[in-house]
């Protein structure tokens, strides 16, 4: 057998030009094939869309990033007009890269922005596309969509494939970059357990009531419980959090302690809140493969509307409830199609916390 012909050198590739632009944890769960392509370019620049700029910005080996709003991707899409998509070909030209990689998932198409990036002057474009690509394509990688690949491992597939590989030593699970910020101060010494109740599609949703009988739960066995979220959703954290304190604020470091984080930390600052946490209970949102990138076990609460073997939390502990094969599977539906939400409201609060010790003993005894 001929042996494999090595990787070109560190920084042969020049500046490459990487496209995954949906959400954060879509662009987290590209860490891997970024940090492949860093590997061997002179610099990564990464193309984001307002959702996933500041998950972006954490990872390792992004030297910076170009933010574009993406008409066919993004839920609420602006119109297409000249002055837009000139707006991101002169971004594009600024840059100059020599080549560039667009990352998506199997239900997006990566040939629009092929074409924007080929007006923009960008000699090679390599991307999985099961459609003729004619010349917009330098590299077509084909895959079989049937067969549900991890997200992670889907996207490195193409990275190696135009020629980028992880350096030695990486094994391939989703990073941040570190140092992180200090959270002590907001949730006092590590070993909490992290609650995000929050979701960017409705679909994903585990009822509100159900949060707030487990942060009940948790507390009352005398576990530190921190509830996050994002700015537009501190209602929710502050009722759920409230329901257990009276409205009072939890006080860090007191066992059973609840405190309501929602809304007040950065994307970094919630990487290191999820870092301090013996385990984060998160539904299918970025926050999940935020704490997968920091190592943190996840109890994923993972409605079946996507398929849990391509976007459950990947490389870490995890325990994926919610029943996977509930009629609205695979349906990419942002509001449930099913009355009563059957796949996620059918989930009872004690195999929650259940599933939260079992995960925290797990970690307990890797330590």
């Amino acid at each position: 057998m001929t042996a494999p012909a090595p990787l070109p050198a560190a920084g042969s590739a020049g500046t490459v030009l990487v496209a995954r632009v949906d959400n954060a944890g879509d662009v987290l769960l590209a860490g891997p094939a970024i940090r492949a392509v860093a590997a061997r370019a002179r610099e990564v620049v990464l193309l984001a869309g307002p959702h996933g700029r500041a998950a972006g910005e954490l990872l390792p080996g992004v030297s910076r990033v170009i933010e574009w709003r993406t008409p066919w991707i993004d839920p609420e899409p602006p119109p297409v007009t000249g002055e837009h998509t000139a707006r991101l070909i002169g971004a594009v030209r600024d840059v100059a890269p020599d080549e560039a990689l667009i990352l998506t998932s199997f239900h997006q198409s990566p040939l629009p922005l092929a074409l924007l990036l080929r007006l923009a002057g960008v000699p090679r474009i390599s991307a999985i596309s099961n459609d003729y690509p004619g010349s917009l394509l330098d590299l077509r990688r084909v895959v079989d969509e049937d067969v549900d690949v991890p997200e992670a491992e889907r996207m490195l597939g193409l990275a190696r494939e135009a020629g980028f590989d992880l350096p030695p030593g990486d094994g391939g699970g989703l990073a941040v970059r570190r140092p992180l910020p200090e959270a002590g101060h907001l949730t006092g010494p590590p070993g909490y357990v992290v609650v995000h109740p929050g979701v960017s599609a409705p679909a994903r949703a585990w009822p509100a009531e159900n949060w707030t009988d487990l942060v009940r739960r948790l507390s009352a066995e005398g576990l530190r419980v921190v509830v996050t979220g994002a700015p537009g959703e501190k209602e929710l954290t502050e009722r759920i959090a409230g329901a257990v304190t009276g409205g009072v604020p939890g006080a860090p470091g007191v066992p059973g302690a609840v405190v309501d984080l929602g809304g007040a930390t950065t994307m970094a600052e919630l990487a290191a809140v999820l870092d301090g946490a013996s385990v984060a209970v998160v539904a299918n949102t970025g926050p999940a493969h935020l704490a997968a990138a920091v190592g943190t076990p996840v109890v994923s609460l993972f409605a079946p509307v996507v398929p849990a073997a391509r976007w459950a939390p990947y490389g870490v502990a995890r325990v994926v409830l919610g029943d996977q094969h509930a009629p609205c599977r695979g349906t990419r539906a942002r509001v449930c199609p099913v009355p009563g939400h059957p796949c996620l409201s059918s989930v009872p609060g004690e195999r929650v916390v259940e599933a939260v010790r079992r995960l925290a003993l797990s970690q307990e005894a890797a330590v």
